[in-house]
């Protein structure tokens, strides 16, 4: 199951992308993290570095 970003969290600040082992997540047109579902091993190394606790494990 891959994370969950809330988009009205998430400041844009790219923590995420850094720390993601298999380039799951980007940022988007608007600066806003996303994730790329079929990409994404569901580590959670996203989850503990995001500064807003805007990323959430999927359900």
């Amino acid at each position: 199951m891959a994370v969950v970003v809330d988009k009205d969290n998430c400041i844009g600040c790219g923590a995420c992308v850094g720390v993601c082992p298999v380039s799951a997540l980007s940022l988007d047109n608007e600066g806003k993290s996303e994730c790329d579902a079929d990409t994404c091993i569901s580590c959670l190394s996203c989850v503990g570095t995001c500064p807003v606790g805007a990323i959430k494990e999927g359900e």
